[in-house]
């Protein structure tokens, strides 16, 4: 088995700042190069804020000049990087929840949330989702927010293989329990480890619950945050299996 090292980067968006917030990604990436990490995944939106009233405002392709120093950073740190930014494909494309994979090799892929939460769909319109990624040896699939909580999304991506399912996701207190219930079953059933990135703080009107967490594929807890605030949940694998640690992430 070889050597894996994931984290959950729980990140407090600024509203619609994107300047801002790619300055505050890069630090995190920074932060995950020095502890040994792979794969980074922010939540859901990460890079606006869940901001649903301006997503059309926003909205940019993937490919937009304005991220090429994030993917820059990630190329130097060596991390591959998952940012939630809302995206258009084409000028006349509608605006999806996109996770952009920033590949610490330079590459850039793209996945689009495929299931909407009730009321997403006055700004967004549903994505296709995205061929999974690999990290070495590893297979990781992606998942944003809703999407993990139509149980064939999670199924499917262990039938083609992934040994890892990644959530960028909004999850506030009263959904916690009943969504993190969901995740850490999948870890179980489907014996993949299973990564939750959420916001650290309140985005968009509503207030996360942050608590970002992994399981191990046997639903074991690996590791979480406590509470909200800038934190990093850490996964390392290695041949006696997986550890945890948190740290506090400062950022200016």
């Amino acid at each position: 088995m070889t050597a894996l090292t994931l984290a959950a980067a729980q990140t407090i968006s600024i509203p619609g700042d994107l300047a801002g917030n790619i300055a505050r990604h890069q630090r995190f990436m920074q932060v995950a190069a020095e502890q040994g990490v792979q794969l980074l995944v922010f939540p859901e939106l990460s890079l606006t804020g869940y901001e649903r009233g301006r997503a059309a405002q926003l909205a940019i392709a993937p490919d937009a000049a304005v991220l090429q120093p994030l993917r820059d950073v990630a190329r130097e740190v060596g991390v591959t990087a998952i940012v939630g930014m809302p995206i258009r494909l084409s000028d006349t494309s509608p605006v999806l929840i996109g996770a952009l994979i920033l590949g610490a090799d330079g590459s850039l892929g793209v996945y689009s949330k495929q299931h909407l939460h009730p009321g997403e769909e006055e700004a967004f319109a549903p994505g296709t989702g995205g061929a999974p990624l690999n990290v070495g040896n590893d297979t990781i699939a992606l998942a944003v927010c809703a999407d993990f909580t139509h149980a064939d999304h999670a199924a499917n991506a262990a039938l083609n293989g992934a040994g890892v399912y990644a959530a960028g996701v909004l999850i506030t207190a009263k959904g916690y329990n009943p969504d993190t219930a969901l995740l850490k079953g999948y870890a179980a059933d489907l014996s993949m480890l299973v990564l939750m990135a959420n916001h650290g703080g309140a985005t968009g009107g509503w207030e996360s619950a942050g608590r970002s967490a992994m399981w191990a594929p046997d639903g074991s807890l690996i590791a979480a945050a406590v509470g909200t605030g800038s934190q990093m949940v850490i996964a390392r694998r290695d041949c006696a299996g997986w550890a945890g640690k948190v740290l506090a992430v400062e950022v200016e």
